[in-house]
């Protein structure tokens, strides 16, 4: 028998890679050649299997970005890292993914998010303290009104309607709004580090 594992592997990947309007329990069952019954022991409906995807989805991207913290020297460096898996996940994922999220299932994205522990804020805020204590950023910056504007900018850098990705590369945007913003919470010594890291803000897809 299909174990719950694997309906949640196999439904995200099919998410993710289609959109999840377009991806009916049908075409689920079908992928993995099995019947729905097998779906509806494991999940209620289309909505339970979507909100254990999200979080099997939000679980892989908050040990990949752990993994990152803990093997990185500086913070400006685990900045650079989860830049690049981000924008990575951002080319492997299909926009409907989102779109289809926030449209048909309203507030599940967010909630998913929150039963993860807002890990994206708190990540972010642990990078900026350790950047003051390092002499990387400057000690006078408001670190939860920092750690909300590159979230925002990260999602700024994904906005492909306001940015169509015929005109504005990744790497442009990178270098438009994400760079410029982390200068300018850098003391010197972060700007010189930022400069010799700058590599790692580079999209490599």
């Amino acid at each position: 028998m299909i174990s719950k594992e694997k309906i949640i592997e196999i439904a995200t990947l099919l998410f993710v890679e289609n959109g999840v309007k377009t991806i009916t329990i049908d075409r689920i069952v079908k992928h993995l050649h099995t019947s729905k019954r097998t779906i509806y022991q494991h999940f209620e409906d289309k909505t339970a299997l979507l909100e254990a995807c999200l979080a099997t989805y939000h679980s892989k991207i908050r040990e990949e970005n752990n993994d990152i913290i803990h093997q990185s020297k500086n913070a400006l460096q685990a900045m650079g890292y989860m830049h690049q898996r981000i924008i990575y996940r951002a080319s492997q994922t299909n926009p409907n993914f989102f779109n289809d999220i926030i449209h048909y299932y309203p507030g599940l994205l967010q909630k998913s998010y929150r039963n993860m522990g807002n890990f994206a804020h708190v990540e972010l805020e642990e990078l900026a303290k350790w950047g003051i204590k390092d002499g990387l950023f400057r000690k006078d910056i408001d670190i939860q009104v920092t750690s909300k504007t590159v979230l925002a900018l990260l999602e700024l850098l994904k906005d492909n309607n306001r940015f169509p990705v015929t005109e504005f590369s990744k790497e442009r945007l990178t270098f438009g709004i994400m760079l410029p913003y982390l200068r300018g919470v850098c003391t010197d010594k972060g700007v010189q580090q930022l400069q010799d890291q700058e590599e790692l803000f580079k999209v490599l897809l």
